[in-house]
């Protein structure tokens, strides 16, 4: 397997837990947040020594509450590049609608260049309105699969996404390129340019070095949108009955697409939280504030729709569990080395793992906490491990 490893580069919190404060409650100053990004650096380079494959970073805006302070992954991860040799890096997700498409080509092909080939393009179509809205000129928001009030921002979202997605590609494989869309048109006609007018782009620099997409994969569409553009397909906190079937139909898809020959286990990667102790008491105990932190930020956004209920379909928006459900979901692998060892093997064993990324900096934690996690997981967990 190739081991991953995704913060979502919060604040250390004393309060976290379920209860109050209430999320939107806390209020941390600026250095604190500038603190937090340097201890998440630090611990990319401390997944480097530990022989992980890849770290991953989010891209998150004005969140003063204190969860994800980094508001660009791929700024971040150059400077992780300088310190490290073999990790890659990639972001989990930059949110592409928040993004210039061809700013965003830049950014990635000189990271990818000066780190030597060892980027990776993380892409998705966002979670945070009051994000979404301050960072694109279209007013594009974000829906959600399952909520009906919301289905007209989710279609415009996906169509803007997808149209970004092709430019993307487009400038960052093409000698020269142009672009005829709903909602982008490249060139802007009838710019003047030296006695002519501006009828294709280059992009400068492209990548010189083979990269891969990687996109969030939490809804039907989008599970037949990966394969078709050969995306990569990242699955996280859903039941692994649910990601099975995801996962098979992404293999359909692609060989409808693309032709036969794809191993069951390329192009896929699950996520999933971990929290390692001597005892399954003392995990269950030391997991639980993180975990109930988790929810109370992101419940309201409709996660728990990758939970299964009783009669075997997802439950319904507004689900905010407990850490005993979530053992039960499968979403978090919780105690001793042996047992966290015996939840991998299986989900190795369902879905034929290739990509295993661990969440292992539970919300509050302190990042030594992550960095132990981490490093007892290689050390302790993977020779474990079929």
């Amino acid at each position: 397997m190739k081991i991953g490893a995704f913060f979502f580069g919060g604040v250390e919190m004393t309060d976290a837990g379920a209860g109050l404060p209430n999320p939107m409650d806390r209020r941390y100053d600026n250095q604190a947040c500038w603190d937090a990004t340097l201890q998440y650096i630090d611990a990319a380079v401390e997944a480097d020594r530990l022989g992980y494959d890849s770290f991953w970073t989010t891209e998150h805006h004005f969140q003063y509450e204190g969860y994800e302070v980094i508001p660009n992954g791929l700024l971040i991860s150059t400077w992780i590049a300088a310190r490290t040799k073999n990790l890659r890096f990639g972001a989990m997700f930059n949110v592409v609608p928040q993004w210039n498409a061809l700013r965003l080509a830049e950014d990635f092909a000189t990271l990818h260049n000066l780190s030597g080939g060892r980027g990776i393009l993380g892409v998705g179509r966002g979670t945070v309105p009051r994000e979404i809205l301050h960072l694109n000129d279209f007013h594009v928001s974000i829906g959600s699969h399952d909520n009906p009030d919301q289905a007209a921002d989710d279609v415009k979202n996906r169509e803007y996404f997808e149209e970004q997605m092709e430019i993307i590609h487009l400038a960052l494989t093409q000698e020269s390129f142009s672009f005829q869309g709903k909602y982008h048109q490249l060139p802007v006609p009838g710019i003047p340019d030296r006695g002519e007018t501006v009828q294709e782009l280059t992009l400068i620099p492209r990548p010189l070095y083979p990269f891969e997409t990687w996109q969030a994969a939490t809804s039907p569409p989008t599970v037949e949108y990966c394969p078709r553009v050969n995306h990569g397909a990242v699955f996280w906190n859903q039941n692994p009955q649910f990601i099975k079937r995801m996962w098979d139909r992404y293999g359909e898809v692609h060989e409808q697409h693309h032709g036969p020959g794809l191993p069951v286990s390329a192009q896929r990667m699950l996520v999933v939280s971990v929290r390692i102790e001597d005892t399954h008491e003392e995990a269950m105990r030391t997991a639980r504030n993180g975990h109930d932190e988790f929810w109370k930020f992101l419940g309201p956004y409709g996660w728990s729709r990758g939970y299964m209920g009783e009669d075997g379909k997802p439950v319904g928006p507004g689900l905010i569990p407990t850490l005993e459900e979530s053992m039960h979901q499968r979403t978090i692998l919780v105690g001793t080395p042996e047992e966290v060892a015996a939840q991998v093997q299986d989900l190795k064993d369902l879905l034929g793992l290739e990509y295993l990324t661990l969440f292992p900096h539970l919300i509050g934690d302190p990042y030594s906490k992550a960095v132990e996690q981490m490093e007892r997981f290689m050390t302790e967990v993977v020779p474990l491990v079929r």
